[in-house]
């Protein structure tokens, strides 16, 4: 019987409280296959999708890979585990005119051979089907697995399928991802998704300096990073009022950082109201003047109660693109359309701002009021 062979990695290491983790991924698998009809088992340290339509293997291999907490998958061939049904599959294998490996693991110490002694077994009859084929240990062109499991089944293939890995989304509570139109946001939304958090996004718009193409474009990005978080909520915000307001009355240098400073108070709000638990942002450190240890230093100290994660802090810009193309957000990310953080850009914005001056520079506002202006403008958009 045709079947997809699933493996999961870190949830090994979780000890007493692993079968929460299994159950929130099993939840995740089932939710990721919706709409197909299939079979679901749990085999220890396994788990096993059967009974599909072999015409939908490639859709319901695309939809498992984006699912994180699993590490690899295997389209395979389950029988019987006995010598002669195991054989008699891996028999059937093409290693005409290639070199070839057999491996086999097994799980399940009551069958009859070792492991080492079945896969030489294997291997010579491959070798007495095929004479022009060869073994080699080391860079074989055909790898022949067979994993024989404690339900008595055992599982034959010849490809292993990375997957994300990760823990499953949702183990590690739900933040708030401040999403703008850039490279790095998204990278940020899929690296913490991958950690097991789940989020809601946040953006900023600057209508009418900013267009209505910029916000569809973050909308997409949404769109593109819901095919591994799932369903997504976008809190819209107008923000054209602070910029003014800010650009009217304060140091041209510090605007950026003020702009940031009102941001996270924003952020922070919509977490106490949204019961989110952390704030999620796309810095990595010293990329721009807003990104220095000073910079975030000071824009992150309003914000009180809520923890500010940054999975990109310690990447480089060459790093952050190369996630951001296997996750398809990259060409999307590149889109020609300003965003609210291009909008009245100084020529030098400070890059070592003290917290003392930026309060000098806040006291020329009412920043009570300008978050209060940002919550009211507040639109909800439902992505996937």
């Amino acid at each position: 019987m045709r079947v997809l062979l699933l493996r999961f990695g870190e949830l090994y290491l979780k000890g007493n409280n692993r079968n929460v983790f299994e159950s929130v991924l099993i939840s995740n698998i089932k939710k990721a296959l919706v709409g197909h009809d299939f079979k679901f088992e749990k085999t220890f340290g396994r788990y096993v999708i059967s009974s599909y339509a072999e015409k939908e293997e490639s859709v319901l291999i695309e939809k498992l890979c984006k699912v994180f907490g699993l590490y690899s998958l295997s389209p395979a061939f389950e029988v019987e585990a006995g010598v002669d049904t195991i054989s008699s599959v891996v028999g059937e294998v093409d290693v005409s005119g290639k070199s070839f490996k057999v491996f086999v693991k097994r799980a399940d110490k009551t069958f009859p051979i070792s492991s080492m002694d079945f896969a030489k077994d294997l291997g010579e009859m491959l070798l007495n089907s095929y004479n022009d084929s060869f073994v080699d240990l080391y860079n074989p062109q055909v790898e022949i697995h067979v994993d024989i499991r404690m339900n008595k089944k055992a599982y034959v293939f010849t490809q292993s399928i990375k997957c994300q890995g990760g823990l499953p989304l949702g183990v590690s509570g739900k933040g708030l991802l401040l999403l703008s139109g850039g490279i790095d946001s998204p990278v940020a939304g899929y690296l913490v998704g991958k950690r097991g958090m789940e989020f809601e996004c946040l953006h900023f718009h600057s209508y009418p300096y900013t267009s209505e193409l910029a916000r569809d474009k973050v909308l997409t990005l949404a769109k593109k990073m819901s095919a591994y978080v799932g369903k997504l909520k976008v809190h819209v915000v107008s923000f054209t009022k602070v910029q003014e307001a800010i650009h009217a009355n304060c140091s041209p240098e510090f605007m950026i950082t003020i702009m940031r400073r009102i941001m996270m108070r924003v952020a922070e709000r919509l977490c106490q109201q949204n019961s989110l638990g952390a704030i999620i942002t796309g810095e990595s450190l010293g990329q721009v003047a807003s990104q220095t240890m000073q910079s975030m230093t000071a824009t992150g100290v309003v914000v009180k109660r809520t923890p500010i994660f940054r999975p990109c802090i310690a990447m480089d810009k060459e790093e952050i693109i190369k996630v951001a193309n296997e996750i398809d957000t990259y060409q999307t990310s590149v889109l020609p359309y300003e965003d609210c953080c291009t909008v009245f850009l100084p020529k030098n914005p400070v890059i070592r701002p003290t917290i003392e001056r930026c309060e000098r520079e806040e006291r020329k506002l009412d920043v009570d009021a300008l978050v209060e202006e940002c919550l009211n403008t507040e639109e909800i958009v439902e992505i996937g």
